[in-house]
């Protein structure tokens, strides 16, 4: 397999504890070499089972060994050798200084059912391959299996029907709310994107919901005064703590190149510009003592997706970082929700579809 890049200190230079070579050139960065897998783990399967000998499983019967004793035939052992536990991460180069390599050999009895589950498992990852998948990416697959106990996993693909259901019900209400909305008061233009003294129209296919703000009102130059303040104190922390974190990793982590790391510092800003987009509408809230106009069952739905996508944090290999930004939806919902208790509805206030409930409904007259 060709080796990993090499990852050094971009200021000085200083190479990782495990280098490859002393000296290679770079022509041989891109040759596959030798690598160990320290790790084989043989599995038996234990259970007692007759097998009709008409219709023999097919994933079981290459790995079965037959023996005729008299007029019956028997089955030796099954012995199933795990691929699927060998990941990338613990492969380990072969160079000439070599000497000495760890093996662990691990014995582990199997029930039938886990055993034809593994063997459909590899095959599935194998077939991967076939179809041009690198290895990087059918080790990926192969950790979602090996590295989460499978009850868990189970219980990941049942709640992921939730999550596109939420998904759903979450852009169904979003159109329900724009298309009631009459006023953008209390609304973090930052957030939603909605600029003063603009009349906009949206639409998507069938459905056309309008969105018309002409002049605007003393609520509402108020929630643009709050927005474009919470905007400003805000990029006070921002800016500092995204200079300072580029700054840091190039001090203090290691590197494939300089646009390694220049592509990590910029998305580690698109993280910190999504949170901060998000922060203005508390800031609006708080100033304003009212949340009655945020769409709160959108809002409600995407607050389970944000919850699912936590588990899913912990099962799919990704990094750092973007593993952060799953927790900040939480972290934000969470301060909602606490200002949601902190200011009761006032039904003298405007809600979220620009109604107030202290306002009678019009009725049409009686035909009688």
């Amino acid at each position: 397999m060709v080796p990993k890049p090499e990852e050094v200190n971009l200021l000085t230079g200083e190479p990782t504890a495990q280098q490859i070579e002393a000296e290679k050139p770079s022509s041989a960065l891109d040759e596959p070499v030798s690598h160990w897998r320290p790790r084989l783990t043989l599995n038996v399967m234990v259970d007692n089972f007759v097998f009709d000998g008409s219709s023999l499983p097919a994933d079981v019967h290459r790995y079965m060994k037959m023996v005729q004793l008299g007029k019956t035939v028997h089955y030796l052992p099954i012995l199933f050798i795990d691929q699927l536990s060998n990941r990338v991460k613990d492969l380990m180069v072969i160079n000439r200084s070599t000497t000495e390599l760890p093996l662990t050999v691990s014995y582990d009895k199997v029930s039938l059912g886990r055993l034809r589950f593994w063997i459909h498992m590899q095959d599935a990852v194998y077939s991967l391959q076939q179809f041009g998948f690198s290895e990087k990416d059918a080790d990926e697959v192969k950790g979602i299996f090996v590295d989460t106990n499978l009850y868990f996993l189970a219980l990941t693909f049942f709640v992921a029907a939730f999550h596109l259901l939420f998904d759903f019900l979450a852009f169904k209400n979003d159109i329900s709310f724009w298309k009631k909305k009459k006023s953008m008061i209390g609304m973090s233009t930052k957030l939603w994107k909605v600029k003063k003294a603009l009349k906009m129209t949206v639409v998507w296919r069938g459905l056309r919901p309008e969105l018309q703000f002409g002049t605007y009102s003393e609520s509402e130059r108020k929630t643009e005064e709050y927005d474009t303040q919470a905007m400003k104190y805000l990029s006070y922390l921002l800016y500092p703590l995204c200079v300072g974190g580029a700054v840091y990793s190039l001090l203090n982590i290691k590197y494939k190149s300089w646009y390694s790391w220049l592509i990590n510092s910029f998305v580690n800003g698109v993280y910190a510009f999504g949170f901060l987009f998000m922060l203005p509408q508390l800031f609006v809230n708080y100033k304003m003592k009212s949340v009655a106009h945020l769409p709160w069952k959108a809002f409600t739905y995407k607050a389970f997706n944000t919850f699912i996508d936590d588990v899913f944090a912990f099962i799919i290999t990704m990094p750092t970082s973007h593993r952060l930004a799953c927790f900040r939806d939480d972290v934000v919902f969470l301060v909602y929700l606490y200002q949601r208790w902190l200011y009761p509805v006032d039904k003298s206030r405007v809600n979220e579809f620009g109604e107030s409930y202290g306002e009678e409904p019009t009725q049409k007259p009686h035909a009688d």
